[in-house]
């Protein structure tokens, strides 16, 4: 593969990630992550478990979607503050506070949790859409819950999204 093309494969990743495509980000990610020389292994790595965990999530499996968080979690913050054009500590604090919000729910809202994370990756509310160069922003100061895109269950609102680090010459 061509440096071209892992470079289209890797943001076709950012985009499925971001679209709430968390099985078709795992697939896409796992084809760079096996033939990827460190550091970028372990960094694709990263987002692949974070994606699994959104995953299992949706899937209203607690235990994996914990499991995997934390790993993702640990494995990106040696990439902060950004890597490949990725905000990392956005990611990492996102991740943060998912893992915490479904520890301190437990298993008994799981369902409740995954609706929250499908609502909003429905919602349109997206760094990266479709048709979007990957390198658009996300207004961070854009409340998606006052604006009715998010239940009310999710206050404050779960989100997870790969960010484009704005200060990155990706």
């Amino acid at each position: 593969m061509t440096m071209t093309q892992e470079v289209a494969q890797f943001w076709q990743g950012v985009e499925q990630f971001n679209q709430g495509e968390f099985y078709a980000c795992h697939d896409t990610l796992e084809a760079l992550w096996m033939e990827a020389a460190e550091p970028l292994r372990t960094f694709y790595q990263g987002i692949l478990q974070l994606a699994v965990a959104c995953h299992h999530l949706g899937n209203h499996n607690w235990r994996g979607a914990v499991i995997l968080l934390g790993e993702g979690i640990s494995r990106l913050r040696h990439y902060q503050p950004s890597y490949a054009g990725i905000d990392v500590s956005q990611l990492v604090a996102q991740s943060i506070q998912l893992l915490a919000k479904l520890q301190q729910s437990g298993p008994d809202r799981v369902v409740e949790l995954a609706q929250c994370l499908k609502a909003y990756n429905t919602s349109g509310n997206r760094p990266v859409s479709e048709g979007v160069s990957p390198t658009a922003r996300l207004d961070p100061s854009q409340d998606f819950a006052s604006q009715g895109a998010i239940p009310s269950c999710c206050e404050p609102p779960i989100v997870l999204k790969v960010l484009v680090d704005e200060t990155s010459e990706a």
